[in-house]
């Protein structure tokens, strides 16, 4: 009997074939999602270059600047053997020196186009790792999405400076934690010795041997880079006596009392803008206890927290990293590419709770490249429009924080429960590493 229909091959029913087709039917979807997000990273980044590379002009200081002045002057006080111990604008790790140093790598490229390029390979790298962790079982690439939409938000400055080769650092460890705690904690710990801010991600990772990765990797570098070059921890000082930056929060309060009387100044203050005049020490102590009340924040957490999932070493690390940038003296724009790239990580687990902060780190991102570089210029000038962006970028950041925070308490923290419980560093038991696997 013939029918117009293929029949199907012999030996296998109709139903059985349905079910072989659907793995490969997947995989090619999979694969598809895989081609779009590379498509979009390809047209965003090249926009991203076209900026740095000034083939299109963008309204504002020239945010390259720093590269082809500041990084290009340490590159040769570095290659010399010693860290720039005469130039305040000097603030960070011994490690940071590893960064500047990079473009040395490609020869055949001039100092500052070698490293766009090497901020173009950990842009693509980032993509990678949040794309293959995101076609996991459990995973999304969501998390893909968001960097791929949320970096070109930022603009220019995004590629003009190191803080993108940080961060893919940071993603790295925080994906690497549920599986590997052990090299999440040495990535941690590199990171920390490029900028800091990583150290934060030891916030929710509890296995023991991460936090002992990340103390032995900071401190071999350390004391390598402080033997080896004079200066490792000049910064320090440098660091210490930076003032109230005229982004930050706190800067808003002189914004608005320069149009009441206030006999303050702006100036190039430590490589940054900052006010200077009366009160202004005040502020600024302000927002370091304001620091300090949200580390204490977070220490309560952590002895608190007893509900641990796969997402959690992610949401705890955005959230630390998110009240560090918001309670900051300064709130440099490159400060937004740490937030997008752990925003990313979180967005990578479906039990993530922070969809809603991670939004709204989104919008800040595009109002901060209103206010720099496009309005820059405003901005120091205390322009009401100008503020009035600015206190919408900071006041995203406030509502970001304080949400990301409540939703991490609620999700982890158990009711009603005692002090004494679960210590914060366990030894790492089986059921611990169920927990946190995914």
């Amino acid at each position: 009997m013939t029918g117009t229909g293929r029949s199907a091959p012999s030996g296998c029913a109709p139903s059985e074939r349905a079910a072989s087709e659907r793995p490969a039917s997947g995989a090619a979807t999979a694969w598809a999602a895989v081609a779009r997000a590379v498509a979009a990273f390809a047209l965003t980044r090249t926009l991203l270059l076209l900026w740095v590379l000034k083939v299109l002009p963008v309204r504002g200081p020239d945010v390259t600047s720093d590269v082809a002045v500041i990084y290009q002057g340490w590159y040769g006080v570095l290659s010399t053997g010693t860290y720039p111990l005469d130039d305040v604008t000097w603030q960070y790790p011994p490690a940071a020196a590893l960064a500047i140093l990079s473009p040395g790598l490609v020869p055949f490229l001039g100092y500052v186009h070698a490293f766009f390029a090497l901020v173009l390979v950990c842009d693509a790298v980032v993509l990678g790792l949040l794309l293959y962790a995101g076609r996991r079982p459990g995973k999304s690439v969501r998390g893909a999405w968001f960097w791929v939409a949320g970096l070109p938000l930022l603009g220019p400055t995004a590629y003009a400076r190191y803080d993108l080769m940080v961060t893919a650092v940071a993603v790295a460890a925080l994906l690497a934690a549920a599986r590997r705690p052990g090299v999440a904690g040495a990535l941690a710990g590199f990171g920390a010795m490029l900028k800091v801010w990583p150290v934060l991600l030891l916030a929710g990772l509890r296995e023991r041997r991460a936090w002992i990765a990340a103390a032995a990797t900071g401190a071999a570098l350390l004391l390598a880079l402080t033997a080896s070059m004079p200066g490792a921890l000049a910064f320090l000082g440098f660091q210490r006596d930076r003032g109230t930056e005229v982004e930050s929060l706190g800067a808003l309060v002189f914004h608005v009392a320069r149009h009441f009387g206030w006999e303050g100044q702006v100036l190039l203050n430590y490589g940054s803008v900052e006010f200077l005049g009366p009160y202004v020490p005040l502020v600024s102590g302000a927002a370091l206890g304001l620091t300090a009340a949200a580390f204490g924040w977070l220490a309560a957490w952590r002895l608190r927290a007893a509900e641990f999932s796969a997402a959690t070493p992610a949401d705890a690390a955005f959230t630390a990293v998110l009240l560090f940038t918001t309670t900051s003296r300064v709130i440099s724009p490159q400060y937004l590419v740490w937030l997008l790239g752990l925003a990313a990580v979180c967005l990578v687990f479906h039990r993530s709770r922070m969809a809603a902060p991670s939004l709204l780190v989104l919008a800040a991102t595009g109002l901060t490249f209103l206010e720099f570089p496009v309005w820059f210029d405003k901005v120091v000038a205390s322009d009401p429009q100008a503020i009035a962006v600015l206190a919408a970028r900071n006041g995203l950041l406030v509502a970001a924080a304080l949400l990301a925070c409540r939703r991490l308490w609620t999700g982890t923290v158990r009711p009603g429960r005692r002090r004494g419980g679960r210590p914060s560093l366990p030894a790492g038991s089986g059921s611990d590493r169920a927990a946190v696997g995914s």
